[in-house]
């Protein structure tokens, strides 16, 4: 009896100490597949892997300067400025009637990103990505009125409808790409499910949003 105490003990201790780890790179992969930072990705592996690859290194830095101030610099500093208004922490303001406030200081920065690439003629391959982005937002927000939707899961649905829509433009094989993007959203959405901060369907609606919202802002408008 003693013998089998021992040796249960080391399996439940390795068992809980696991969850720590674990608990680690679902953070991991939530800060670094954020929805903020799927259009500053997308215009990279655009400038990497297509022939915008002949473009000088001065106009990639210039775009890339843009997509960042307005989709990732512009977003932070006003949720930031919102929460410390009004001393809410970051739980509360992940609570579905906050969420509100979030997506349309997000949705004001997407839109004067999208202003300004049209006045300074951008190419439609480039402005596309923040509309599709812009729609998924809009979306979101219509079916946060009654689910709290995954919003990180509609950032790997906007990415895999990238991939897609980008290889029928470019005219490239997506495949190993694909299977990637595939298993990171598998990863993504299982770690959320696991630790309770988001249900399945909740999952499944942010992942569709954002694949269909990807394929009609990039293909369709």
């Amino acid at each position: 009896m003693i013998a089998t105490e021992e040796k249960a003990y080391p399996v439940e201790e390795s068992k809980t100490s696991s969850e720590p780890a674990m608990k680690a790179v679902s953070r991991l992969l939530s800060v670094l597949f954020h929805p903020l930072l799927i259009p500053l990705y997308a215009y990279i592996l655009l400038f990497c892997f297509t022939y915008l690859n002949i473009m000088p290194i001065q106009y990639v830095a210039f775009v890339l300067s843009i997509v960042t101030s307005f989709t990732i610099i512009s977003p932070l500093l006003f949720i930031s400025l919102y929460k410390w208004l009004n001393k809410c922490s970051m739980d509360e303001l992940g609570s579905r009637p906050r969420r509100f406030i979030p997506y349309i200081l997000t949705l004001m920065s997407y839109a004067t990103c999208l202003i300004t690439m049209y006045r300074m003629h951008f190419p439609h391959y480039f402005s596309s990505i923040i509309m599709g982005m812009a729609i998924c937002l809009v979306v979101c927000l219509l079916l946060n009125l009654r689910w709290r939707v995954s919003i990180h899961l509609a950032g790997c649905g906007m990415s895999i409808a990238g991939l897609l829509s980008y290889s029928l433009l470019f005219q490239f094989n997506p495949v190993w790409w694909l299977c990637g993007f595939i298993l990171l959203s598998g990863i993504q959405g299982t770690a959320r499910i696991s630790y309770h901060q988001h249900t399945l369907l909740e999952v499944i609606l942010g992942f569709v949003a954002g694949m269909f919202c990807g394929i009609i802002g990039i293909l369709f408008i």
